[in-house]
Order: C-alpha cells, then sequence, then structure tokens
C-alpha cells in the first residue's frame, strides 16, 4: 500500500527531543503549509499543519538545525497518533528532510 507524503513547509513550533525506552531518538515539531493550487480548474488555497516526526539516527543532526521559520521540504509517510484525551491526528513520519532555508 502506498503511503508517500512529500511537503514544503516552514517550522512554526521548535523541536522538542526525546528517547524512546528502547533508545531511539525522536524529534517532534510543527509544520505549516501554504500554497496555491488547481482544483477542477479553479485556483484554490490549500493549507495546514501538520506534526512531524523525525526518529533515529540518521535525522537527529538535520532537526538540530531547525528553528522557527525554517523552510523545509519533508518527504515520509502519515500515520494516526491519538492524543492522552483520545482525540485523534496525523503525523506524517519524516524520512527525508531538505533545507529550502535557514529560518530567524
Amino acid at each position: 500500500m502506498v503511503n508517500r507524503l512529500v511537503l514544503e513547509c516552514v517550522v512554526v513550533k521548535p523541536v522538542q527531543n526525546k528517547t524512546s525506552p528502547s533508545g531511539i531518538p525522536h524529534a517532534t515539531f510543527l509544520v505549516e503549509h501554504r500554497s496555491f493550487q488547481i482544483e477542477a480548474g479553479l485556483k484554490r488555497q490549500a493549507w495546514c499543519k501538520i506534526s512531524v516526526v523525525a526518529s533515529g539516527l540518521a535525522l537527529q543532526p538535520i532537526a538540530k538545525q531547525l528553528v522557527i521559520g525554517s523552510k523545509i521540504n519533508i518527504a515520509g509517510f502519515i500515520s494516526q497518533h491519538e492524543s492522552k484525551n483520545g482525540l485523534a491526528k496525523l503525523v506524517l513520519h519524516a524520512e527525508k528532510i531538505d533545507f529550502l532555508t535557514h529560518g530567524e
């Protein structure tokens, strides 16, 4: 089954670093995407905020450089996470992060 998302976006909340009980590092942060897309022949604005998790040692050096305002391109897959109060949200699990520009 295909589950692939590529998103050009801006970091809007700082990175939070955690390590799982099994020792895997996880960097989580929030990004925002804004663009214009063509739908049914008409131009429309597309906008979203999505949480991102970058897991494993390979992405940690990049995640450490992320600051609010960093423009990045992220490729990965999406999965549903549930908060402690039972609310579901989609999270982008990054497999590749490329800088377009560094932030502030």
